[in-house]
């Protein structure tokens, strides 16, 4: 049987779909190759109208963008086969994360949805595909999420260090991994998804070219701004910050909207210090929360997820942490822009080798759950 299996996840950013072709033969996790496939702009225009009000979109332009979604995944698999010379035949399963629009762990009916039909990706590429990641976990009374801690453990855990990997991605979260042994983690609060949407407001032709990002390259915009010390200290009373472990969120939750029910009357006047609050509010509810839930010192902080490229978020971070080291996995030879995805190709392996995931020490479910259900190929 192939060892090899594709992980697909378009992220909170929604920019693009991160694909992973790993192979699985050894020890270790072993990329073969790695992709990211530009989120075409209609798509993404949908996909942040939907992420405004979700409960206002209707049924019928959900179902129609679950297609759309799902076939954009489908070709970034197929281009990620073709870039690295290998055909259908070789690949066992496609693990497909989608995309997510919804996350409501805390309601009496716990819901979470990922769009991007695994059935449409199946088709298209002859592959089997393993989708539908969350809900198993919701079921069994967990938050769902984050998942990203199971994947740093494999790759990541250290016998004689204790480390705290803090993945960037739109949200923010942290997986602990004492040198004992055993991993947790959960979702701090927001990471890169309220500079993104405000830099996407005052610099609306960023991006559209297809070339230029959709974000503030390296948070100079926000690094050229003065921090507003009264209004961060407001933003920092969000009870979700206060909330004890397990728990996770989104930015249906830190929402465009969240951010303008908050933001200060001089805001237009002063948008560049706006952006240089909302950098160091991504910072200080990150190491607050770590000082706060993380019952060891950590040796050392690891970071992932396309936040590592905002180089002024990362000093922000380092400047809160004191002399903690912090790097990039990169310099532990992870790929840090890929390892969610390499994490839904090891979730589609555990699920084709019928092995249940002890998700309750990261998400508070009653008993570890088989996550996951199979799309065969056609």
């Amino acid at each position: 049987m192939s060892t090899i299996y594709i992980g697909l996840i378009s992220g909170t950013s929604m920019d693009g779909i991160d694909a992973v072709l790993i192979d699985f033969a050894g020890s270790r996790p072993q990329a073969v190759a790695a992709e990211t496939c530009p989120c075409p702009a209609k798509l993404r225009a949908a996909l942040d109208q939907l992420r405004v009000d979700p409960d206002a979109f209707t049924a019928a332009r959900l179902a129609r963008l679950d297609a759309e979604v799902g076939q954009a995944f489908a070709e970034a698999a197929v281009k990620l086969m073709d870039k690295a010379g290998a055909s259908a035949d070789e690949v066992r399963a496609v693990g497909s994360h989608g995309q997510t629009v919804l996350h409501r762990p805390d309601d009496a009916f716990a819901h979470t949805l990922q769009i991007g039909d695994p059935s449409r990706i199946a088709a298209h590429t002859g592959i089997d595909v393993v989708a539908d990641l969350r809900r198993a976990d919701l079921a069994a009374g967990g938050q769902g999420a984050p998942l990203a801690p199971l994947i740093h453990q494999v790759l990541l855990a250290h016998s004689s260090e204790n480390r705290v990997v803090v993945n960037l991605g739109g949200i923010a979260n942290v997986t602990l991994l004492p040198a004992a042994g055993g991993v947790s983690g959960f979702d701090t609060g927001p990471a890169n998804c309220f500079m993104d949407d405000w830099c996407r407001t005052h610099h609306p032709d960023q991006g559209r070219d297809g070339k230029t990002p959709r974000f503030d390259a390296d948070g100079r915009w926000a690094a050229s701004g003065s921090v507003d010390k009264a209004w961060l200290a407001e933003l920092m009373q969000e009870p979700y910050l206060q909330r004890k472990p397990p728990k996770s969120t989104g930015i249906e939750y830190f929402s465009p909207a969240w951010l303008r029910q908050r933001l200060p009357d001089y805001a237009e006047d002063r948008p560049t210090d706006i952006q240089a609050t909302l950098a160091e509010f991504s910072a200080a509810s990150l190491v607050e929360n770590i000082e706060r839930f993380v019952p060891f010192r950590p040796d050392r902080i690891l970071l992932c997820g396309g936040g590592v490229a905002n180089t002024h978020l990362v000093r922000r971070i380092q400047a809160r942490l004191g002399d903690t080291p912090v790097e990039s996995t990169a310099e532990h030879g992870i790929d840090p822009g890929f390892v969610e995805a390499t994490l839904f190709a090891w979730l589609a392996r555990e699920f084709i080798a019928g092995r249940p995931i002890n998700t309750p020490p990261i998400t508070g479910a009653r008993h570890p759950v088989r996550l996951g259900a199979l799309w065969p190929a056609p």
